[in-house]
């Protein structure tokens, strides 16, 4: 199925109207109806690719090494963030971030789960300096460390929406920083109450897809460079 902006804006408008409507009852506009009908049927969002043959992720033992796990459509089923940043440029970005603070990084395509706190945990227990970073496809970012729980992260950033390529970069600088134990500073990102009302339909639709690239059984696997 094609999920494309007119999609996104027909099943708003359709959800929206039946709120307002005040009932639970189907609102029977034609834009309501022909979203409907163009779900009618439909099992997958996207076809389910097929990982075999790659290369499981192995354990890091390089110190100075932060693991990027990224979600399981980043860069396949999904290419852009869900405020329209490339995904590769992302990448480039959290990288260079920590390239210049004189760690290096490694990127891992996390096949069995698709929550961000869980996605940077596993890489903070992969990463050989024991620091991931966990990318869900939508842009939500998370810095983990190896040892805490799951929600207790070291620094979320769940407004995607708003982040921007600086952003990126400065996680990326952050997690290096946690690498060296040195003292980090907090980044800035813009909050806007009404982004997670305005994005609601588009990023359940995301995480939809990516929920549905899972394989359980490939657990983690090797994606720098990969497509």
């Amino acid at each position: 199925m094609e999920i494309n902006e007119q999609l996104i804006q027909a099943i708003t408008r359709a959800v929206v109207a039946q709120l307002q409507n005040g009932s639970a009852q189907p609102v029977e506009s034609k834009e309501a109806v022909s979203t409907t009908q163009s779900l009618a049927g439909k099992t997958r969002m996207r076809p389910k690719r097929s990982y075999a043959g790659s290369t499981k992720a192995r354990q890091g033992t390089d110190p100075k090494e932060v693991v990027i796990g990224v979600g399981a459509a980043f860069q396949t089923e999904i290419n852009k963030t869900i405020g329209g940043i490339p995904l590769d440029d992302v990448l480039r970005n959290v990288k260079a971030g920590i390239e210049e603070e004189g760690m290096v990084s490694r990127i891992v395509k996390v096949l069995d789960t698709s929550d961000v706190g869980f996605m940077a945990l596993q890489a903070a227990k992969l990463s050989g300096s024991g620091i991931g970073i966990g990318i869900q496809s939508k842009g939500t970012t998370v810095i983990h460390q190896k040892d805490l729980y799951p929600l207790s992260n070291l620094e979320l950033f769940p407004q995607a929406p708003l982040m921007d390529l600086d952003t990126y970069r400065k996680i990326g600088r952050n997690a290096a920083k946690y690498v060296k134990g040195e003292k980090v500073t907090p980044i800035e990102c813009t909050n806007d109450p009404m982004v997670r009302a305005k994005f609601q339909v588009k990023a359940a639709l995301m995480h939809i897809i990516e929920t549905e690239q899972l394989d359980p059984a490939m657990g983690m696997i090797e994606w720098e460079g990969i497509r």
